[in-house]
């Protein structure tokens, strides 16, 4: 399906309420990292003007989540309808792995639309294959096209000057959760990078990840919200597993995005299970917040899962001298 900035393709079912959601509360600026309370020692990861009891809450389950784990995480997560963030290491720089393969994306779509045409077949027929099944021959195919100077201009459009594009492999680009979750506006809230059109087509390829590529960030959440993921995950000789999630959540009067990156894991699945201990926090409060009601979720043994393929990295790096 072609997308056209002004006759592309009808916007998803969630399109109009990201519109709407975006335009009530704006853009909210992305602080650097909560400062613990004065006199306790539980890190105050999240602030709500708002909602500063669910802030508190949050803070204490994140900090319950990581504890007595092997992987460095960061974090930063944003829900629009209570006004709350979170940060934690914002800008601590990770290896990428495959969840730059959104980055290309948002590229090839203002590429299009910079050019005030649809999608051509070339694009069209890599865009998908590489999200939904974070197909590698699809994103070098891609990371070629646009090219070092096209993707660089992306990122200044999307205000994450902290990425730094790799010679080396897209694969190697170097991530911050705080540019992360910039990346994830540019999907939902940020009217300045993609048309409505153009950030519906790409939520809905994140919407049709396949099944075995749907944990981290979705992991805990309701059933009312629609799910877009991006998952990345590698193994270099330095830091262990990089293991990382993308999601953006999206439902009646529901807006909220978690991006979670780790390294120094010892193995993929532990990765994983530090990303869904995270996940399944912030998704419960953030539930419980919204629907008061609901029975809350059962914390679960939310470790490592047990997954059915061999941990082998997503070949986002290519055969190069480890450095």
């Amino acid at each position: 399906m072609a997308v056209h900035h002004r006759t592309g393709p009808r916007p998803t079912r969630f399109a109009g309420a990201l519109a709407a959601t975006a335009l009530a509360v704006g853009l909210v600026p992305a602080p650097a990292l909560a400062a613990a309370a004065p006199g306790v020692d539980q890190p105050a990861y999240c602030s709500s003007a708002t909602h500063p009891e669910l802030a508190d809450r949050l803070s204490r389950d994140i900090a319950d989540a990581v504890r007595g784990r092997q992987s460095t995480p960061a974090l930063a997560v944003r829900d629009l309808g209570t006004g709350l963030s979170c940060f934690l290491d914002p800008a601590r720089h990770f290896d990428s792995a495959s969840i730059v393969k959104a980055t290309i994306m948002g590229a090839v779509l203002r590429i299009a639309q910079d050019e005030n045409r649809p999608l051509t077949p070339f694009e069209e027929e890599n865009l998908r294959p590489m999200i939904t099944r974070s197909d590698n021959d699809a994103a070098v195919r891609l990371w070629k096209y646009v090219g070092p100077a096209r993707m660089q201009t992306f990122l200044d459009l999307a205000g994450m000057h902290d990425t730094v594009l790799s010679a080396d492999g897209f694969g190697l680009t170097q991530v911050t959760a705080g540019d992360e979750l910039k990346q994830l506006d540019v999907y939902t809230v940020n009217p300045d990078v993609l048309t409505p059109e153009h950030r519906s087509y790409g939520l809905q390829l994140m919407a049709e990840v396949e099944p075995d590529q749907r944990w981290g960030t979705p992991f805990g959440a309701p059933p009312d919200v629609t799910t877009h993921v991006k998952n990345g995950w590698l193994q270099r000789a330095t830091h262990g597993w990089r293991v990382h999630s993308l999601g953006i959540f999206t439902g009646p009067d529901r807006l909220y995005q978690i991006a979670v990156l780790t390294d120094d894991n010892p193995t993929e699945s532990y990765g994983i299970g530090t990303i869904q201990r995270i996940s399944q926090q912030i998704h419960r409060d953030l539930a419980d917040r919204a629907d008061e009601g609901r029975t809350r979720v059962a914390p679960g043994a939310p470790g490592a899962p047990d997954l059915a393929a061999p941990e082998i990295g997503d070949g986002s790096v290519p055969a190069v001298r480890e450095r």
